[in-house]
């Protein structure tokens, strides 16, 4: 399963990832969108079959639903997803089921307009709704992101209900100390598992396949999705990683929590199959046991997520 980022801009500024923007790189340095197919066609070559396509925001790169129908033609991929903070996607959701979309993940931390902007920096909630309902309306299954940056019952169950309104899938995920995320308190799954019990007494584990991720699912009768947990912090799920990032500029990351990675831009700027496949089998080896999110002073990775890709 690799993560594949396509841009480092993006049309929001959350004050965990980037609130005051970053200088953006180069497009010469960003791999270009055959490119990217490259690379991903030699990785399936290798046996991995999921694609998620990330940002920075991707919606905001022109050809970004192109480049989601080039990457399900290529022999081995079985799946093709999307991440989105939901701004574009209601522009977007027509091009993406028409280029044969498995599955968007929207990010939305909050339902509160005004909160939402002081987040975002942005008042773009209703876009966001509206990106969901179109996707929706087109039968892509959806899963909402939650970062939560605090612990506000009322916050999380409002989120949660998302799953009643919905067929889609809400998943609350632990906040890492990568980039700005270093200067906020991950609210733990524990307390929001907790205060949902709390909420809905009939919450129970769901067993059934979501996906390719490590998240934790449960269910709550009534309910047309089911509520995720990502616990990065609080329940290291390394052992179960199979996950591999592969950055805007062609760096391949074993572990979001280590700044080393492996570039292979120019292997495939010099159409060299071989050296990109070895390169990519490379990384894979090369993933650490663990991760050490819950020390920050082992964390070595210090560009924001929209860098990396999220």
């Amino acid at each position: 399963y690799m993560r594949v980022s396509v841009t480092d801009r993006c049309n929001l500024r959350c004050r965990y990832c980037m609130p005051s923007g970053i200088t953006w790189i180069p497009m010469e340095e960003i791999l270009t969108l055959e490119e990217i197919t490259e690379i991903c066609r030699q990785a399936a070559a290798l046996g991995i079959s999921k694609i998620k396509v990330t940002g920075g925001e991707p919606l905001v790169r022109l050809g970004c639903t192109e480049l989601v129908r080039m990457l399900k033609a290529l022999p081995g991929v079985s799946q093709v997803t999307l991440t989105t903070n939901g701004v574009l996607l209601a522009k977007y959701a027509s091009a993406l089921h028409q280029a044969g979309i498995d599955a968007v993940n929207v990010s939305l931390d909050t339902l509160n307009q005004a909160e939402y902007k002081e987040i975002t920096g942005f008042d773009a909630l209703a876009d966001v709704m509206h990106g969901i309902l179109e996707a929706i309306g087109y039968k892509i299954p959806i899963k909402i992101n939650t970062v939560l940056l605090h612990g506000q019952k009322e916050t999380y169950v409002k989120l949660a209900e998302l799953a009643q309104k919905y067929p889609a899938d809400v998943r609350f995920i632990e906040l890492m100390p990568i980039g700005y995320g270093r200067n906020y308190e991950p609210v733990s799954n524990e307390v929001v598992l907790k205060g949902l019990r709390e909420t809905y007494e009939e919450l129970s584990p769901d067993n059934t396949v979501h996906g390719n991720g490590p998240a934790i699912y449960y269910k709550i009768p009534g309910f047309q999705g089911s509520i995720g947990f990502i616990s990065a912090i609080h329940e290291k799920f390394c052992s179960l990683c199979n996950r591999l990032r592969l950055t805007s500029t062609g760096q391949l990351k074993p572990c979001l929590c280590y700044g080393d990675g492996i570039s292979v831009k120019e292997a495939v700027r010099n159409g060299q199959q071989e050296e990109v496949r070895r390169l990519i089998t490379k990384a894979v080896m090369e993933k650490p046991k663990g991760h050490s999110f819950e020390n920050a002073g082992m964390v070595t990775e210090y560009r924001e997520m929209a860098r990396i890709g999220g």
